[in-house]
């Protein structure tokens, strides 16, 4: 028998007066739960099972492991019970009442029994760690986390078995504060679980074992009204579906009746809702009428019964509910009737086929989805064949074909507090911040996840404690819309992004206005929107934009102002005609002899000049130049291609210095390029592993931004030279779905 010889061995320390976890009484139960399972378990248990558990038994004994929960239950008394439960009502066989065993005793190794043992101990364990973390058990999110966390199927239903037998133990416990905890986890988490398990029986238990001892008087009140008058609302069901059933019999249909009860639990939610009495509730029980009919007879069948019991008895038309002619979108399929039967008493009758309640019954329209309790598909459909599996009294083996790991699709992480948020799967550090509050997120530096610091690209896992690290100099960059995976986020961060433009805008209006002003310029908006026009802008946001960014120099800007003003207001003053004869034919000596001595070259050692690359167009080494005398006296080198070269050289060309560069470059110049390609898996992973390949190319940043099934992306490298560069863009060009590369 099934732990008899541990029995034997407990029963002797305790005739002996040695220490024990055991009084006299539960060993006699354990020997009594132990004949049981042997009974329900001899098909599947091992000869060897025995007498491995009596060793770890004894070793938890002296090891004192065998430690009492905070209602006094001993461990391996509780454990049995549980497993009665579960097989008896689950199916539960060897390998989940072994894991349960280990897992009441402290023990983390179930190798012993073999792997199938071991994985379902590791998630029993998993979990118990999940809860240590109190969490906020009402939500859905947690349920579908226990889910998630569960590999093996049986973990679930261990636990579903294990809050009802406590529930069942704890009746005259005097440890109220617990009693209630484990109480409203019943009511909120397993009852749950259990209906979408299909297992209705252990659903109506800790359903109103919840009710019993989290509202006493008013479970009582209605378990006493309902003995009071259950002799006489059975003999009414019997009285109301005989004539009936001889009416469908003589009709030729094929079917079978049942009433049922509503459970104290249902009645009394019933009650608060309609928000009356006992009496008020008049649908104590329902009759259902299911039909043995052929498919392409369902309907007439089910109309046809429909009209022998309004025939019979007078219906309330305000409560027909006809999901026959058009179903419900989950699938439900079934005519609903209240009739006023004998006694003037209403009577709920309900009215589908075999086919019909097959698909209510397993599932797809099960009361959790209608009454508030909402779950996500995948979940659903595993959870059905869970059921299905159950219903076909296998022994659980076949669970090995539903598992689902939900890490495929999303996770779900808990906030320092407790509570219980979803993110898809690939969600970051910065993702978590953006879903607390915008500040959080536009002031995110990175987290902790689980205690240990890490980086806001930092991705988030099923079960993470995260908590977010912020200062208050943090600001959004445009890199990390490619961070975060959640649209929430993203449209924050665009957001904040464009109210930091057009902050650096109204500053960059600013220093122009005090730059005009020291110049003893007037800031007019009609001349300065002139000037931006002139200076090839479409929007002064760009404009304003681009000077933040100094690719535009501020004292060209002032010249360009005041050259529009002087136009606009016609201050040119005219100047002597010159006779053509002043003028002398020049011969570009330069184009003769290459360069002429006045030449800037770029690279030499110029002593005390001082001159800068501009950031309007970023030359490098291989680029045509010139260079700019600046008001300051610097000289800022352009591109010849220069979107301000043309204005430059018709407005202000007296300050056009020729310049080249000087020998081989050997230094490393910043380009940024413009991509646009189809926005295909893998693309950009593709465009940076050529990068890396290329020697003396550096990347410093790359930025992308979807749309429409495109994207357009910049890429910024450090180069030596045009030469590396026309290379690496003949490159990326050949990736597949790049459509063009152009430079900025």
């Amino acid at each position: 028998m099934f732990l008899k010889e541990f029995c034997n061995f407990a029963e002797k320390r305790l005739a002996m007066d040695m220490k024990t976890a055991f009084t006299q009484a539960e060993i006699s139960e354990i020997r009594a739960l132990g004949k049981d399972l042997t009974k329900l378990l001899s098909d599947s248990l091992h000869p060897e099972d025995e007498g491995k558990l009596l060793q770890l038994l004894r070793e938890a004994m002296s090891n004192n492991q065998l430690e009492r929960d905070v209602f006094g239950q001993n461990p391996l008394l509780s454990a049995l019970q549980t497993a009665k439960v579960a097989v008896e009502e689950t199916g539960l066989r060897r390998d989940g009442v072994l894991a349960l065993i280990l897992f009441k005793i402290n023990y983390t190794d179930g190798q012993v029994f073999g792997p199938a043992v071991d994985l379902i101990l590791k998630g029993l364990l998993r979990i118990g760690d999940l809860n240590k973390k109190s969490p906020v058990v009402e939500s859905e999110n947690f349920r579908n986390l226990l889910l998630s966390f569960a590999e093996d199927m049986r973990v679930i239903l261990i636990m579903i078995a294990g809050r009802v037998n406590l529930m069942r133990q704890i009746r005259d416990t005097e440890n109220e504060d617990a009693k209630q905890r484990v109480s409203e986890e019943a009511a909120y988490l397993y009852a749950p679980l259990a209906h979408k398990l299909g297992l209705y029986k252990l659903k109506s238990e800790l359903e109103d074992l919840s009710l019993k001892y989290l509202e006493h008087d008013a479970y009582y009140m209605i378990k006493d009204k309902l003995n009071a008058t259950k002799k006489s609302r059975d003999a009414y069901i019997e009285q109301f579906i005989q004539p009936v059933q001889q009416r469908l019999e003589e009709a030729g249909l094929k079917f079978h009746m049942k009433g049922r009860t509503k459970s104290i639990h249902s009645i009394w939610q019933k009650m608060k809702k309609q928000k009356c009495g006992f009496e008020g509730i008049y649908d104590l029980f329902a009759i259902r009428i299911i039909l043995d009919s052929p498919l392409e007879k369902e309907k007439m069948q089910c109309w046809q019964a429909f009209s022998i019991v309004t025939d019979m008895y007078q219906p309330n038309p305000k409560r027909l509910r006809d999901w026959l002619s058009v179903p419900k979108t989950n699938g439900y399929e079934s005519l609903h009737i209240t009739v006023l039967g004998p006694e003037k008493k209403w009577v709920e009758v309900q009215i589908r086929t075999e086919r019909m309640d097959e698909i209510a019954e397993r599932g797809l329209a099960a009361h959790w989805r209608y009454k508030g309790v909402k779950g996500d598909s995948g979940i659903d459909e595993w959870l059905t064949n869970i059921r299905t599996a159950l219903e076909a009294g296998d022994d659980l083996q076949m669970m090995d074909q539903f598992k689902m790991d939900l890490y495929d699709d999303e996770v779900f992480v808990f906030t320092p507090k407790g509570d219980l948020l979803k993110f898809p799967k690939g969600a970051t550090i910065l993702d978590f911040a953006y879903h607390i509050h915008s500040r959080i997120g536009s002031t995110c530096v990175g987290g902790k996840i689980n205690g240990k610091v890490v980086a806001i690209r930092q991705q988030l896992h099923s079960g993470d404690t995260v908590e977010i690290l912020t200062q208050s100099t943090q600001k959004p960059r445009q890199e990390w819309l490619n961070i975060v995976k959640t649209s929430r986020a993203k449209a924050k961060i665009r957001l904040s992004l464009k109210e930091t433009q057009q902050k650096e805008g109204r500053l960059a209006k600013e220093m122009l206005e005090r730059k005009l002003k020291n110049k003893k310029l007037e800031f007019s908006e009609s001349i300065m929107a002139h000037t931006i026009k002139k200076l090839g802008f479409k929007e002064a946001s760009d404009f304003y934009k681009q000077l933040a960014e100094e690719k535009l120099d501020v004292n060209y800007v002032v010249e360009k102002y005041a050259e529009t003003r002087d136009y606009d207001l016609n201050l040119n003053t005219p100047t002597q005609t010159r006779s053509a004869e002043e003028y002398n034919f020049d011969v570009a000596e330069d184009q003769k002899r290459g360069f002429s001595d006045d030449e800037l070259v770029i690279g030499r050692d110029l002593k005390g000049i001082d001159y800068t690359l501009a950031k309007c167009c970023h030359p490098i080494f291989g680029d045509d130049i010139f260079g700019f005398v600046t008001v300051s006296g610097g000289i800022k080198i352009h591109r010849t291609t220069c979107p301000n070269a043309r204005n430059l050289r018709e407005n202000l060309g007296y300050r056009i210095v020729k310049a080249r560069w000087s020998g081989k470059g050997s230094s490393q110049y910043s380009i940024t390029l413009n991509i646009v390609g189809n926005d295909d898996i893998g693309i950009v992973n593709n465009i940076t592993s050529i990068i890396s390949k290329e020697e003396k190319i550096m990347m410093r940043s790359i930025n992308i931004d979807s749309h429409d099934g495109l994207f357009d992306g910049h890429l910024t490298v450090m180069v030596e030279d045009t030469n590396r560069m026309e290379s690496l863009i003949k490159k990326i060009k050949t990736v597949k779905g790049v459509k063009s590369v152009t430079r900025i």
